[in-house]
């Protein structure tokens, strides 16, 4: 019974935070007005209130969003298990260090990630949010390991792991 317990709270907090995105831009400590003018600023706004380090970045959401910047969106090796298989929060800042931003503007309105990677969001937000998240991500520069890679459904993973519920 724990176990669902926690599998439902991980849901609940991996996609409840992508509600965020339709939330107005003054929303929450009212920041965004201070980094309409700074795209890099901007771009860690959008990070933050779109739940990306929820994921992307080990222990945020433990410490109530409380890590230094240099932290973020190293990935992840918890590992989410479903039956898509066992997917991994990639390591945004090795990543996006492989594109140009025209790239980037592709790749983010062409990306169908597997579960539970939102990649609606990337669709969903305008060609400005996406450079600002992009020279954010640039700015903090490469940092961390690749994450595990892809774990097909009929393999078992190595590491830790979440797993959904087959069906709810």
């Amino acid at each position: 019974m724990a176990n669902i317990k926690f599998i439902l709270f991980a849901a609940a907090v991996l996609f409840g935070s992508a509600a965020l995105i339709s939330c107005n831009k003054t929303a929450g400590t009212g920041t965004a007005e201070d980094t309409d003018s700074d795209p890099v600023k901007r771009g860690e706004y959008i990070v933050k209130i779109t739940g990306c380090n929820d994921c992307h970045t080990p222990g945020y959401p433990e410490a109530d969003g409380n890590l230094p910047v240099g932290e973020w969106l190293k990935g992840s090796p918890l590992g989410w298990r479903g039956p898509w298989g066992t997917t991994y929060a990639i390591n945004l800042r090795i990543f996006m260090q492989g594109f140009t931003e025209d790239q980037w503007l592709e790749y983010a309105r062409s990306a169908r990630s597997r579960p539970p990677m939102p990649w609606y969001i990337l669709r969903d937000l305008s060609d400005s949010d996406l450079v600002a998240v992009y020279k954010f991500v640039r700015s903090l520069g490469p940092a961390g390991e690749p994450m595990p890679d892809y774990v097909p459904p009929d393999k078992e993973p190595t590491g830790p792991y979440v797993e959904f519920p087959a069906q709810f």
